[in-house]
């Protein structure tokens, strides 16, 4: 019988995730390279500090003490990054391993989303693997879907929640009635958010995804023209107003080919309350392919955490245990396509649009005049009137509308002395 090959490998950053995954790989060796039918050992890793508590034990002779050492170990076949970010020692870690023949697997959105395409020219050229299943929705294996389960779709869409801590603050002010502050503090507390949520909340988090899932779905380079606005102006009187009107706010990734044109956008957004989209509360992310001659092709699972990251991380691993050597993106970077972009402003939707002014006489029929001489069509008004404070919230439902004659509306309004506070928009999902 055939000698099983070994693969050795190096993990470098031990964090929740890291740790977990080292854990992992001891726990379950036997089975994984069972399954694999090929043998591998946990041959180094390396952390910025060596001293902290960890629930894992590490042999001496495992430890690095700086990772840049093992770029120079020989033996090192598959190098895991779980340091994190674009720049600095995630970077020179991927670039090196790549530069050395070493196959990589990492969780690092915000570097593939941005040298993602330097990178698999890299391991194109030196015949090794790039992986990143983890960098996009944890647990949900949408990168492995669309590389090899949708393989006979073309895809013209792909949209869904793609942020876990989003979803649990805005389906949190939902169901618990909190503010938006409140469910930042519980999520933080409760390991849903990380201390500075910032990137998950103004919508960065998503947009990294969404420009990988876009270069998977249209066999393209990486398009960095991406229309982004997150969550933090969204409040109960905008969740309990949604509910009046029989919809969900959910924060939304889109990435379409229209007129052979990009469309890349990530923003809260309104969905029917009767729509799939909307029952997916909590953590969770949901992934929606539409495709020919699937159709839509809907995938969800738990978007973070130590688990469901490793259980893609794991993917990764034994897709090149199983000696495969793939195309990072799917397809040979001379074949794949640079779209140009669209612009969201040339895009039509139905809005909502939510409008705090004073309480007077012809606020109302002022403001369906500039509705209408902007070419915005008004489907529906909800008027609720404040006596003690001599103040209007005017919620308005448009009809389809170019989004340029919304920003429009929004703009003159704006500069109108009746107005409270700036003028809101979210913008609705039909499909």
């Amino acid at each position: 019988m055939k000698k099983k090959k070994v693969y050795n490998i190096a993990i470098v950053g031990l964090g929740n995730i890291g740790s977990y995954l080292f854990n992992f790989l001891n726990n379950n060796k036997n089975n994984l390279s069972n399954k694999n039918n090929a043998n591998f050992k946990l041959l180094y890793v390396s952390a910025k500090n060596r001293n902290k508590k960890r629930n894992i034990r590490i042999k001496k002779k495992q430890w690095i003490k700086n990772y840049n050492d093992i770029l120079k170990k020989e033996n090192v076949d598959i190098v895991i990054e779980l340091i994190g970010g674009a720049e600095g020692a995630a970077k020179k870690l991927v670039f090196g391993a790549l530069n050395k023949k070493k196959h990589v697997v990492t969780a690092n959105k915000a570097l593939i989303s941005k040298y993602g395409d330097k990178l698999s020219k890299i391991a194109e050229k030196n015949k090794v693997n790039l992986e990143f299943e983890a960098s996009v929705c944890g647990g949900v294996p949408i990168i492995r879907s669309i590389k090899e389960g949708l393989i006979a779709n073309k895809i013209n869409r792909i949209y869904g929640i793609f942020n876990g801590t989003s979803n649990y603050v805005l389906s949190s002010m939902d169901i618990n009635k909190t503010s938006f502050n409140e469910t930042i503090k519980k999520a933080i507390k409760f390991g849903y958010a990380e201390s500075n949520p910032a990137s998950d909340i103004n919508g960065d988090d998503v947009a990294s995804k969404v420009k990988i899932l876009s270069c998977l779905s249209f066999n393209s380079f990486i398009n960095k023209n991406i229309h982004v606005e997150g969550i933090k102006d969204i409040d109960e009187e905008d969740i309990n107003n949604s509910n009046k009107l029989g919809y969900k706010i959910k924060l939304m990734g889109f990435s379409e080919i229209l007129n052979n044109k990009i469309y890349q956008r990530v923003h809260p957004t309104l969905v029917k309350k009767s729509s799939y989209i909307a029952s997916v509360n909590g953590v969770l992310n949901a992934v929606i392919v539409d495709g020919k001659p699937i159709g839509k092709n809907i995938i969800q699972g738990d978007g973070a955490g130590p688990a469901a990251t490793t259980s893609a991380l794991v993917s990764d691993i034994s897709s090149i245990l199983r000696g495969n050597i793939k195309f990072p993106f799917a397809i040979s970077n001379n074949k794949r396509k640079n779209f140009p972009s669209g612009n969201i402003g040339d895009l039509y939707f139905s809005s909502y649009i939510r409008i705090n002014v004073k309480d007077k006489y012809g606020v109302l029929s002022d403001v369906t005049k500039i509705f209408s001489n902007n070419k915005v069509s008004i489907k529906r008004v909800l008027q609720s009137p404040n006596k003690n404070k001599k103040s209007s919230s005017i919620v308005i439902i448009t009809h389809r509308s170019k989004d340029n004659n919304i920003q429009k509306t929004l703009k003159t309004l704006a500069k109108k002395s009746y107005i409270i506070q700036k003028p809101k928009l979210l913008r609705i999902e039909n499909g």
